[in-house]
């Protein structure tokens, strides 16, 4: 019985684009490739459906045809392993779990023959997973071999203790760096990933003392953003001062070799004589910060089994780390922000406006919604062209930011179309609010090209939590009625909602 729980670590990068992979092949050559090689491969679908699987798996498993083929449930086929004996009903339980939640696992498995197959499954870009089944029979063979070796001599049993030791270390690096990995997978903010790689390095490499450094938003100086075993990280640093970020490479100082100080090691409290290694920091192929890790002398021969390429390794992680941080940050922005204005769109709105009246319902508090436009603005266009207008549009946006509290959020709803929440805000607040950002508009001068355009003019609307509704539809709908009622008014003016909600 094999226990699911204690799969092996996931590599830095472990999601599998089984969407992407076929097309880049015709079909019927992909399946003859797949057909020839020495592991069995399933593709489960994120429904748990057989899309893909090859020959070689009915041999590695020693399956019957009727046992899996395409449209094969993974619950059924897993229900069958159990029924072989090759795991029970609490590792097939586990085995479910691992897939629902979407991560790499492996584990071991004993067919009918006695043969050991791994299986190692991978998640894919669209839910499902990829899975293989590699014979490791001759692999477990060869490992009761080499015990039985170590028994017959002293020799060989020295020499062997020495090679688990160090086979040892290397697998419990691999677990840390396993571990490592799967924090920082997790990180949703760069500061939370800074944190936990200042917290590892000291265990990781428990005989060093480092740094990580990133690239500052100006890409001018590298700043501080971590360290271990020292007071503080560098404050800042110049990047022609690191001879690994000149060369686009990892640099590594040994003071019996030919090898030169980096000018950001030689203001700090360095040992003449001590080894160090800098490893460049990249994330989608540009260079974003330098990982700096001096070694002490007083370390044996055995803290570190290769202590540069672990070194490198910790490197690589850390920046896919980055990479993964910032990849969701650019998502996550381009899903929720107007490309033109830069303020959050009309999707963040709802999202918004459902966690406010949330809150607002817990704390007994009020909710103000203004929405807005930009009155004539067809007409502007016509006259003054797209461009200018987007100008505006940027202009009226800068403005808004301007005028209203930390807490509220603006939202470019569409065309010229903005709203403004304003969370703990009662009725006379709000309506003032919505006033103050009027005025600023309308005093707001916005000059194009060689000259300043008419000045822009906005008809409000306001409705508020819980007088005008308490769903984000209903609240919206109150303030785009007084909207209207600000243009049927003469517009540049703002209007507070009148129709109660029942």
């Amino acid at each position: 019985m094999n226990d699911l729980s204690n799969t092996p670590p996931a590599r830095k990068s472990w999601l599998v684009d089984s969407d992407a992979a076929p097309q880049k092949a015709p079909p019927n050559l992909a399946m003859q490739i797949m057909n020839i090689m020495e592991q069995g491969i399933i593709v489960w679908s994120a429904d748990g459906i057989c899309e893909l699987h090859n020959t070689r798996i009915y041999d590695v498993l020693e399956l019957a045809g009727e046992d899996i083929g395409i449209g094969t449930e993974r619950d059924t086929f897993l229900k069958l392993a159990e029924a072989r004996g090759e795991f029970d009903a609490d590792a097939r339980k586990a085995a479910s779990i691992k897939f629902n939640a979407h991560k790499p696992f492996s584990f071991d498995r004993l067919i009918p023959s006695g043969r050991i197959v791994s299986t190692n499954a991978r998640p894919s870009r669209g839910g499902g997973y990829v899975v293989t089944f590699t014979d490791v029979t001759e692999a477990r063979r060869t490992a009761s071999k080499l015990a039985k070796a170590i028994d017959e001599a002293a020799e060989s049993e020295r020499r062997a203790l020495d090679v688990l030791q160090k086979e040892r270390r290397r697998q419990k690096e691999a677990e840390m760096l396993g571990r490592l990995d799967e924090w920082l997978q997790s990180c949703k903010t760069l500061t939370e990933l800074f944190e936990i790689v200042q917290a590892f390095m000291s265990k990781l490499l428990p005989q060093t003392r480092g740094e990580l450094m990133v690239y500052s938003n100006s890409r001018d100086v590298l700043e501080g953003a971590c360290s271990w075993a020292q007071p503080a990280a560098l404050a800042q640093m110049a990047p022609d001062g690191c001879w690994a970020l000149r060369r686009g490479r990892s640099y590594q100082f040994e003071p019996d070799g030919l090898s030169f100080l980096c000018d950001h090691v030689r203001g700090q409290n360095h040992q003449g004589d001590a080894p160090y290694i800098c490893v460049p920091i990249i994330a989608h192929g540009d260079t974003v910060g330098l990982l700096h890790i001096q070694f002490d002398l007083d370390r044996t021969e055995h803290d570190i089994l290769d202590p540069k390429s672990f070194a490198i390794r910790c490197g690589e992680h850390i920046s896919m780390a980055i990479a993964n941080v910032k990849l969701r940050d650019e998502l996550h922005a381009q899903s929720v922000r107007d490309p033109l204005t830069g303020l959050y769109n009309r999707r963040f709105f709802m999202d918004a406006m459902r966690r406010f009246l949330g809150a607002a319902t817990m704390g007994d508090k009020g909710v103000g919604l203004i929405s807005f436009d930009a009155d004539k603005f067809k007409l502007f266009n016509d006259n003054h062209g797209h461009d200018a207008g987007d100008v505006v549009l940027q202009a009226i946006s800068e403005k808004v930011l301007e005028v209203i509290p930390s807490d509220a959020v603006a939202c470019r709803m569409g065309g010229e179309e903005f709203a403004v929440i304003a969370p703990n805000c009662t009725a006379k607040p709000s309506e003032a609010l919505a006033e103050k950002i009027r005025t600023g508009i309308a005093a707001t001068q916005v000059r194009y090209v060689h000259g300043a355009l008419p000045r822009t003019t906005i008809s409000a609307g306001v409705s508020f939590y819980p007088k005008h509704g308490t769903s984000p539809q209903v609240l919206l709908k109150q303030a785009d009625e007084a909207l209207y009622a600000a243009k049927a008014k003469g517009r540049n003016c703002v209007v507070v909602a009148k129709k109660r909600a029942n």
